[in-house]
């Protein structure tokens, strides 16, 4: 199976865009590597804790829907060169820089893992 490295995935994390919201955090991913989909994700973390798959979602053209419900019929998409914006309510994040994770099932690429370093700024 091939594998792609957690460091070519960090490019889909758009620098800077981690915010605070006025129920958690929110960031964006900006595809450049090429158009894919998730048939199934993993809980996010946010500084190592699990975030709820429920209080997870992903926006993208207008349409959001939560990471418990990405299935084969129901994807994760990234689009070519489209901005996506993950967001995770329920939680208060402190000011200052958070380590966030992310991970998801690719269909003949197996679970795909990244991770991300940033500063905090107001949504």
């Amino acid at each position: 199976m091939v594998s792609v490295p957690g460091f070519l995935l960090r490019r889909l994390y758009v620098k800077g865009s981690l915010r605070a919201t006025d129920d958690g955090l929110s960031f964006e991913l900006r595809n450049s590597l090429g158009s894919g989909y998730a048939r199934s994700m993993l809980p996010l973390t946010v500084d190592g804790e699990e975030a709820p798959m429920e209080h997870t979602t992903f926006s993208v053209d207008g349409m959001t829907i939560a990471f418990a419900d990405i299935t084969a019929d129901v994807p994760f998409t990234l689009a070519m060169n489209r901005t996506t914006t993950i967001a995770v309510s329920g939680i208060a994040p402190a000011p200052g820089a958070h380590t966030i994770g992310m991970a998801f099932e690719v269909q003949g690429l197996g679970v795909l893992r990244f991770d991300f370093t940033d500063t905090l700024g107001d949504g």
